[in-house]
């Protein structure tokens, strides 16, 4: 399965935010099940932003963000995305 987050914010602050999209990753990225991930920031417009994670299962990717660490260290970055349906199959 798929995640999508896509987040918006101002352009002075798109360095620290691809570093807080780092940490995120790295925090998913230690959970079992996680295949892959990637982050982006729009070519047309630069306030945008994504971070795509690839999963064995939904399972896998709801144990994930259930996860203490994620709690703590990726929900408050994650809760900052665009309010919109972000998993496929």
């Amino acid at each position: 399965m798929i995640a999508i987050a896509r987040f918006e914010l101002p352009l002075s602050q798109a360095t620290d935010f691809r570093a807080e999209l780092e940490a995120v990753k790295a925090v998913l990225a230690e959970a079992t099940g996680f295949l892959s991930g990637t982050i982006g920031q729009n070519l047309d417009e630069p306030t945008l932003w994504v971070l795509t994670t690839e999963w064995e299962n939904v399972g896998s990717y709801r144990r994930a963000l259930s996860s203490t660490r994620a709690k703590l260290e990726a929900i408050p970055v994650l809760a900052r995305a665009i309010d919109e349906p972000g998993a496929y199959e």
